[in-house]
């Protein structure tokens, strides 16, 4: 049987990666609307009704919209928006956050696919936090680097536009307010709110996230190399899993690895620790394509889930 897809915001810089990863699938049928009835509020409700699962690509309250829209039992929802990751009767799709995630996406009628940035904490850190290695009230600070394709349409024009004069580097949320913060909290146990500060960079897609940690604020101090098992546990018992950990080396000063376009166009996200015992200091960075396993390939990754084919179909990495 075919399954109906229809990508409510195809238009946009999410929508048109899962439109491209989606080409010459034979399992679905992308149903799109057309280009004069993109505002047609009408036909957007006779095709969310028609689908077998919509992807909506689509600002905060235009998702709540559509949604609303569905009037059927029958439709299942990935929201690619921040609309409900925190939300009620909505699972979170993120398939390697536990051994049991996968199986609750794929019984999920709604599916909130995460963001980008929450992505490389709740990787690094939910793990440590279960295992009680990190307590939920640490104090976590959690920095990194994205492509300025994660601003959306107009940060791309804005920055294709600017050329050589574009910055380099430019930190934002610096209020400390970021949309992503009740998510980050939910999903990796935190009892407290990261500080979290992001810079965008000047190139297109990719990003590198990292977690500073102070050992000696814990009462257990735990080696890097503990830290590591239980990472590399964790995804080792995660099927089909996206999220590798790379080996550790205590010796290891610096490393090309930590590009944060090296994954761009998969959908593989890598774990990094880095740790010095004798300071009891330790960070965990993360490399993923902020396009990739951050917004379209995880949506993919849902969808597939959802369809109950090859979670790899579709994806690289």
């Amino acid at each position: 049987m075919v399954a109906k897809i229809f990508i409510d915001g195809e238009a946009g810089t999410t929508g048109l990666q899962i439109r491209e990863r989606l080409a010459g699938r034979r399992d679905i049928e992308v149903i799109s609307i057309a280009q004069e009835k993109r505002k047609d509020q009408d036909e957007r409700k006779r095709l969310l009704n028609d689908a077998d699962i919509a992807i909506l690509c689509l600002p905060d309250e235009a998702a709540k919209e559509s949604v609303r829209l569905i009037e059927n039992d029958t439709t299942r929802v990935i929201d690619a928006s921040t609309a409900h990751r925190i939300a009620e009767d909505w699972a979170y799709g993120f398939a390697e956050m536990d051994v049991g995630q996968t199986e609750e996406i794929a019984k999920a009628r709604y599916v909130a696919n995460p963001g980008c940035w929450p992505q490389g904490l709740i990787a690094g850190l939910r793990p440590l936090v279960e295992a009680r290695i990190v307590p939920g009230d640490y104090p976590v600070i959690y920095h990194g680097i994205s492509g300025y394709s994660g601003g959306g349409r107009q940060m791309i024009e804005d920055y294709e536009a600017a050329g050589a004069t574009a910055s380099q580097f430019a930190p934002y949320g610096l209020t400390f307010t970021h949309k992503h913060l009740p998510e980050m909290s939910q999903y990796a146990h935190l009892n407290r709110a990261p500080l979290f500060q992001p810079v965008v960079g000047n190139f297109a897609q990719g990003m590198l996230t990292s977690i500073p940690l102070h050992l000696d604020m814990v009462a257990d101090i735990p080696s890097g190399k503990r830290i590591h098992e239980v990472l590399a546990d964790h995804f080792a018992a995660i099927p089909n899993s996206f999220v590798k950990v790379a080996p550790f080396d205590p010796s290891l000063g610096k490393t090309a690895a930590l590009d944060p376009q090296v994954h761009n166009g998969t959908n593989t996200l890598t774990l990094f620790v880095f740790a010095n015992d004798q300071t009891n200091q330790a960070v965990i960075s993360a490399v993923y394509d902020n396009l990739g396993k951050g917004a379209s390939g995880a949506a993919v990754q849902n969808l597939n889930i959802m369809l109950g084919v090859d979670p790899r179909e579709s994806l690289e990495g």
